[in-house]
C-alpha cells in the first residue's frame, strides 16, 4: 500500500462536446457557450425488426447493385427536359378514355371510398360532360357505375387536389425527349368556386365548360406560335424568385404568361378578353404544367429496375399511394391529415379534409417541400419564420439520395434542391417527405380552407422496403 498527496485533477481550460442521442444535452452544452456537435441519433426503423432485417438486406449484400442503379434514377430525374409541346382534349390523346370514364387523383377507389371533396369533384365532371343535367342525377351515375372511375396515374397523367376529368377536357402534352417518356396534365383551374377544391357549383361546372371551349382551344394556338415550352427551365427561374413550384407559383406563372403574352396578344377578338381574365387571377396556373413536367422525367426514372428511390406519390383523400422505380406495385396507407397548417377564419383540423392530389410528385424532383428553404411564402404556414422552412428542405435532404443541379436556393447557399427520395433512409430514420399542399374542407363543400405541409405515411415506405428485401 503506497502513501502520499493525492493524484492532482487537472480540468481542460476548454472542452468540446460530441452528444450523441437526446439533444437536450447538446442545448445544456451550448447554453453555456461552449462548442458541440449534436449528432441526431436514432434507433434504426423505430426499432421494428422487420424493418431492420430488411435494411440490413438492402443495405449489405445488394447495397452495390441498388447504388448503381440509384445515380442512373437520379441522373434521369437531373437531366430530362420536360416540354409543354400540346393541348389537346383527353380523348384524341390518351388510349382508353373514351366513353362515361372519369379519371381521379391518387389510388385507385371505389365510389363507397371516395371521400366528400372528390365525390363532388366527380359529380361535377359528370355535369360538365354533358352525361347528367344536374349533380343530382350526377350522383346516381356514378353510385351505380355507370360512369366509371379509373385513376389517372394509369394512364400517366397527374391532377391536383381533388381534381377529375373526363373525355372532353383539355390536357397538356408534355414530352420529355431524351427519355421518350410523355405526360399529361388537365388545364389548371384557378382559385375560388372551383371543382378542383371540391365544389360542385353552377360556376364549378361553368369554369371546367369553359376551359374545354375557350381555354384550351386558345391556348392550344398560342403553343402554335411559341413552339414547345421548356418547362423545368422556368421552373429553375421561379425558384430563383422565391417559388416552391407547389404551394406557390406566382413567379413561375408569371414568367410563363410574359413569354405567351405577344401570342395571346394576336388572337381572335371572341374569348381573348375572358382567357386573359382567366390567366391573371391564376395564380396557380403554372402548377399543373410543373406537375406534368415531373411526371414526364419520372417515367423515364421509373424504367430503372433495382432503384429504391421513390418515382410517385399521390393521394384521393382516403389513400395514399408510393411506387419506387423498376417496380408496378402501389404501396398504400390511409391518407394523413396535413399537420403544419394555416387556416382560414373558422376553420381549422377539426373541418379539414386529408392530404389529397397527385402533386406530391413535386417533392420528389426538387420542388415542393424539398424547395421550401427558398419560399418566404411557405416559411408562412410553418410558423413565419424561414428557418422553419430551411428546417423541411434540410430534413429532406436527409432522406434524399442526391441533390438537383438546376434548382438552386439562393437563401440555402445556392446549394440545389435535395433530389430523389430513398425508401432506405426513410425507413431507416423514420422521417417521411414533406409535402406543400392546400387543405379542403372535409364535407360542407365550401373549397379551399387553408394550406400547410403534410408528412407522407411511414407505412407506404415500409412496405416498399419489405418487399424490395422479399421479406
Amino acid at each position: 500500500m503506497t502513501t502520499g498527496a493525492p493524484t492532482q485533477v487537472v480540468l481542460p481550460d476548454e472542452v468540446a462536446v460530441v452528444n450523441i442521442g437526446l439533444p437536450l444535452f447538446a442545448d445544456a452544452v451550448r447554453d453555456q457557450a461552449l462548442p458541440v456537435q449534436h449528432v441526431d441519433w436514432r434507433i434504426p426503423a423505430a426499432g421494428d425488426p422487420a424493418s431492420v432485417a430488411a435494411l440490413e438486406e438492402l443495405y449489405g449484400p445488394r447495397a452495390d447493385a441498388i447504388e448503381t442503379a440509384n445515380e442512373e434514377v437520379l441522373r434521369r430525374l437531373n437531366l430530362g427536359v420536360p416540354l409543354l409541346v400540346d393541348i389537346a382534349t383527353a380523348e384524341s390523346v390518351l388510349p382508353g378514355v373514351s366513353g362515361q370514364v372519369l379519371l381521379h387523383c391518387g389510388p385507385r377507389i371505389s365510389w363507397v371510398d371516395v371521400c366528400d371533396p372528390l365525390r363532388r369533384s366527380l359529380r361535377a365532371a359528370t355535369v360538365a360532360e354533358g352525361w347528367a343535367d344536374d349533380v343530382d342525377a350526377a350522383d346516381r351515375l356514378l353510385a351505380d357505375g355507370t360512369v366509371r372511375l379509373e385513376p389517372a396515374y394509369e394512364h400517366d397523367v397527374v391532377v391536383p387536389m381533388a381534381s377529375s376529368f373526363g373525355p372532353s377536357a383539355p390536357v397538356f402534352v408534355v414530352d420529355n425527349k431524351e427519355g421518350g417518356t410523355r405526360s399529361f396534365a388537365p388545364i389548371n383551374q384557378g382559385p375560388g368556386e372551383v371543382a378542383w377544391f371540391g365544389r360542385e357549383t353552377p360556376a364549378a361546372i361553368a369554369r371546367l365548360v369553359f376551359l374545354r371551349e375557350v381555354a384550351g382551344p386558345m391556348l392550344r394556338q398560342v403553343l402554335e406560335g411559341t413552339g414547345p415550352i421548356d418547362l423545368f427551365g422556368l421552373a429553375a427561374q421561379g425558384v430563383q424568385m422565391g417559388d416552391d413550384v407547389h404551394m406557390r407559383t406566382q413567379g413561375t406563372t408569371s414568367l410563363l404568361i410574359r413569354n405567351l403574352l405577344p401570342h395571346l396578344a394576336a388572337l381572335p377578338d371572341d374569348g381573348r378578353l375572358e382567357l386573359a381574365r382567366f390567366l391573371s387571377g391564376n395564380h396557380l396556373f403554372f402548377l399543373n404544367l410543373a406537375m406534368a413536367a415531373a411526371k414526364s422525367v419520372a417515367l423515364w426514372a421509373e424504367q430503372v429496375e433495382g432503384s429504391s428511390i421513390v418515382t410517385m406519390m399521390c393521394r384521393n383523400g382516403t389513400t395514399y399511394g408510393v411506387r419506387v422505380a423498376g417496380s408496378e406495385q402501389l404501396f398504400v396507407a390511409d391518407a394523413p391529415r396535413v399537420a403544419d397548417a394555416m387556416y382560414y377564419p373558422d376553420h381549422g383540423p377539426e373541418t379539414s379534409a386529408p392530404d389529397i392530389g397527385d402533386s406530391a410528385i413535386l417533392e420528389l424532383v426538387g420542388l415542393g417541400g424539398a424547395a421550401a428553404a427558398g419560399s418566404p411564402a411557405v416559411a408562412g404556414f410553418l410558423g413565419g419564420s424561414m428557418s422553419d422552412a430551411v428546417a423541411v428542405t434540410e430534413e429532406m435532404s436527409t432522406i434524399c439520395a442526391g441533390e438537383s443541379s438546376r434548382f438552386r436556393l439562393p437563401t440555402w447557399n445556392n446549394a440545389g434542391t435535395p433530389l430523389g427520395v430513398d425508401i432506405r433512409r426513410v425507413v431507416e430514420l423514420d422521417v417521411t417527405p414533406k409535402v406543400t399542399t392546400g387543405i379542403l374542407h372535409a364535407s360542407s363543400g365550401v373549397g379551399q380552407i387553408g394550406a400547410g405541409v403534410a408528412a407522407a405515411p411511414i407505412a407506404c415506405f415500409r412496405a416498399a422496403v419489405h418487399a424490395m428485401a422479399g421479406a
